[in-house]
């Protein structure tokens, strides 16, 4: 339960030296990263999380190695959700695709911040609280249930109280300028419509990670595992986002699975108590779930064409935002 000071100095100091120099040296220059580069980032991301991973083996032993591999690639799949929201998000404020990736490297970075709080409030909940566990599973066993049977919605971005309450608020300049998130027109400064759409995508993994921390604890109750699997799993999301976000409507079968995954950890920590499934059951189950998902999308797109030449299965809403590069 308790790891050593000096690896989570050495972990967050590695991440902090990746994050910089993927910011100044390989992302120094806004541009719209093609498939190929979203590939290549995306296995390098999974390569140094599987290497941590063997890090932790010769660690701390077999048993954490495969706490924190369930908890990364749980973690991994409830992050894809994500990728929904930002294509819509994106979508309506009309964002180019050369901004996007600043976008999701300083709301990834807030992420980071966000979650290792919330995580150690949970941490220090669940160690004083041990029935939270339970209001914890009981709570994914319904969210599971919920996005099961709960039928798909048009959302209206424009709507968002979020959205209304910022350009109440705070003034926001109705063109782009550049990369830039504020702007100063007549002695005020302003936020750029850049700027709003930073501000969806942090309350947005907020959200989610009301699901995804407690599903956590579903796998493993030591902090470091928890922490460091959650980091890994979101430093890997730009490039996932840029490899899946022209195909990921093309997934039908991601909401059941994501909600069959839910299901499955909430049950299992109401059933802690009577009866503990083994973390390799656990990791045996996700992985399935995700091989049949990922296969039966692809047998549905092949039968009907059509599904997999739309790229998205909700009314995107283009906003009349004029792009302005400086």
């Amino acid at each position: 339960m308790h790891t050593s000071l000096g690896f989570w100095i050495a972990f967050n100091a590695g991440v902090l030296c990746i994050l910089a120099i993927d910011l100044f040296g390989f992302q120094r220059k806004a541009h719209a990263p093609s498939t190929k580069e979203a590939a290549i980032w995306t296995a390098v991301w999974m390569a140094l999380s599987l290497g941590f991973n063997a890090l932790i083996w010769f660690w701390e032993g077999p048993a954490k190695a495969l706490e924190f591999l369930t908890g990364y690639l749980v973690e991994c799949s409830l992050s894809v959700d994500n990728i929904f929201v930002f294509v819509l998000v994106f979508s309506y404020f009309a964002v180019p695709a050369a901004y996007q990736h600043r976008v999701l490297f300083w709301g990834i970075l807030s992420a980071l911040i966000l979650r290792g709080l919330m995580i150690g409030v949970g941490v220090a909940f669940v160690e004083k609280f041990h029935w939270a566990l339970y209001l914890f599973g009981a709570f994914l066993l319904f969210t599971g249930i919920k996005v099961f049977f709960g039928r798909k919605r048009a959302v209206d971005i424009g709507r968002n109280p979020l959205v209304r309450l910022v350009r109440r608020l705070l003034p926001v300049s109705e063109t782009y300028h550049g990369a830039r998130f504020t702007v100063r027109r007549d002695r005020r400064r302003l936020l750029t419509p850049l700027a709003l759409v930073l501000i969806m995508i942090e309350v947005t993994d907020v959200l989610f990670a009301v699901d995804s921390i407690p599903a956590i604890f579903g796998i493993t109750r030591d902090p470091f595992i928890v922490y460091t699997s959650n980091v890994c799993a979101i430093l890997g999301l730009r490039s996932l986002y840029f490899l899946l976000a022209g195909v990921v409507h093309q997934l039908v079968y991601l909401k059941p699975a994501l909600a069959i995954i839910l299901t499955f950890i909430g049950a299992k920590m109401l059933l802690a108590g009577v009866y503990h499934i083994p973390t390799a059951v656990s990791l045996g189950f996700v992985g399935l779930v995700w091989l049949a998902a990922i296969g039966l999308s692809l047998l549905v797109n092949r039968q009907r064409p059509e599904t997999a030449a739309r790229t998205t299965d909700t009314d995107h809403h283009s906003s009349p935002i004029t792009i302005y590069n400086d």
